[in-house]
């Protein structure tokens, strides 16, 4: 079959990144996330730190009005090059090259909204209650119930709000989504099971290992 790509937004401390990393090994295609911020540098020639201060962060004009992700590029003669949105534009060209390219996983960054129009597209959304979410979070970075809470909440705003600004969509709602799978319920292997049983059905057989 031609090329598939699996997106996958999840809620942080759920283990949505665990999963896709899963997935990606058990189909044997590449896995993308953080890797998309050293890519869209080479590409545009902005420095990579500039895209890591923006990495699924709202705009940081409060009040400024959300911009619906179509498709252009601003050009390095324009103002706006290196401006947020210029960087979330060049980001999406990644993700586009990927996707057109091989079947692949990739985490984030709006890819479900990127990639709409795509073919062979299976987006997910992973979450857990806050309990388990905060348990995930504790047991891998050593740190105190009630600080992994606050990051929780934090991080988990923030993707929203990153979302809603470039999509004009709520991040958590499931009408976005294909299949939303909740870890407070299940193991991982449970989950990528799961996962690869729908992907199956969706595309017909894979290579699942």
């Amino acid at each position: 079959m031609s090329n598939f790509v699996i997106t996958i937004a999840r809620g942080y401390g759920s283990g949505g990144r665990t999963v896709g990393k899963m997935l990606a090994e058990r189909l044997n295609i590449s896995y993308h996330d953080k890797d998309l911020i050293n890519l869209a540098s080479e590409e545009s020639g902005i420095h990579v730190s500039l895209f890591g201060k923006v990495d699924e962060q709202p705009p940081s004009r409060i009040f400024r009005k959300k911009n619906i992700y179509r498709g252009e590029l601003f050009h390095p003669e324009s103002d706006e090059f290196v401006s947020e949105d210029n960087l979330f534009n060049y980001q999406a060209k990644i993700i586009k090259d990927i996707a057109s390219n091989s079947s692949c996983v990739i985490v984030g960054r709006c890819a479900d909204y990127i990639l709409k129009d795509y073919p062979n597209l299976i987006r997910l959304f992973i979450y857990a209650d806050l309990e388990t979410c905060i348990k995930n979070v504790v047991d891998m970075y050593s740190i105190s119930p009630e600080e992994a809470r606050k990051r929780i909440k934090k991080i988990d705003k923030e993707r929203s709000s990153y979302y809603r600004y470039h999509t004009g969509h709520d991040w958590n709602n499931a009408y976005n989504y294909d299949l939303c799978l909740n870890t407070s319920r299940m193991d991982f292997e449970t989950c990528v099971e799961i996962i690869l049983s729908y992907i199956r059905i969706k595309l017909g057989n894979i290579n699942a290992g």
